[in-house]
């Protein structure tokens, strides 16, 4: 831990003598933390978002495979055939397979990743492509095997089933990391202005009190030193002008000069702690 101290101490002690603006980065730095932060929080919302819309979508397969197979009697048995309604359920069953598995922008599905779930679609191909061969020409409804019909129907569901556990799963994963994620980040985060406090807060406040009382001492100096000799310079200046005696007058004269010279001794004082301050 020293070492990394130690490390941090000479990379700001080496920028500020290269002339570094302690100001600039501490902003610079907040800016890409909160950058950093809200792309997190997004892509977490993203993903939950789609997390949520393929498990609510793959839970629709279950109603979409029993509502082809009912659709399938009342067609096979029943006094109303709405073939229509089979038709778009059976190609909604088939084209919703294929987006779960390869992703569907339009909707917010991503391409499936996950090897397990990839191998229960394969399992449940052959129970879908049974249904969808089967009902998907009114014309061959009377060839219709119902055992077999009814076979792919119950396998289909209960693989469909497992599909959406897996989906329910891996989405509560994700959530789960994201969380982690983004309290890492925010201990990050903290550190982050801790060390911009100690190494670069702390130095401007010290630097600013140090420049106050540099001002304090100019202010100082200019009410007192400065003024007194200012003060003693006009008061020689009222006794040169009544005094008639040479010699006394030479004597304050260079009292004068003295005290000028004692103001310009002030004024390199001040310019100097100008200077440093």
């Amino acid at each position: 831990m020293n070492i990394i101290i130690s490390i941090i101490k000479k990379f700001f002690k080496r920028n500020y003598k290269k002339g570094f603006n302690a100001y600039y980065l501490l902003v610079l730095t907040i800016i890409l933390l909160t950058i950093g932060t809200q792309s997190i929080v997004q892509y977490s919302l993203a993903k939950q978002s789609s997390d949520t819309v393929v498990v609510n979508i793959a839970g629709r397969q279950r109603m979409l495979c029993q509502k082809v197979v009912k659709e399938f009697y009342n067609c096979k048995y029943g006094d109303k055939c709405e073939y229509g309604d089979l038709k778009s359920a059976l190609t909604s069953l088939k084209r919703i397979d294929d987006d779960l598995q390869n992703g569907n922008e339009n909707i917010g599905i991503l391409p499936l990743r996950n090897d397990d779930i990839k191998i229960n679609f394969v399992l449940l191909k052959p129970y879908l492509n049974g249904i969808y061969e089967a009902l998907n020409n009114e014309k061959n409804f009377d060839d219709v095997s119902i055992s077999d019909l009814k076979y792919n129907e119950e396998n289909f569901i209960k693989v469909m089933d497992e599909i959406v556990w897996q989906f329910q799963k891996e989405s509560e994963k994700d959530i789960k990391n994201m969380m982690i994620l983004e309290k890492y980040l925010a201990i990050l985060s903290v550190i982050v202005v801790l060390i911009e406090i100690v190494f670069i807060v702390n130095p401007i406040i010290n630097r600013i009190v140090k420049q106050n009382k540099k001002l304090e001492e100019i202010a100082w100096h200019q009410s007192h030193a400065f003024a007194n000799h200012v003060k003693n310079i006009k008061d020689h200046q009222y006794v040169l002008k009544v005094e008639k005696d040479t010699e006394r007058q030479k004597e304050i004269i260079k009292f004068v000069v003295e005290e000028l010279d004692g103001v310009e001794e002030v004024s390199q004082f001040m310019v100097k702690a100008l200077k440093k301050a």
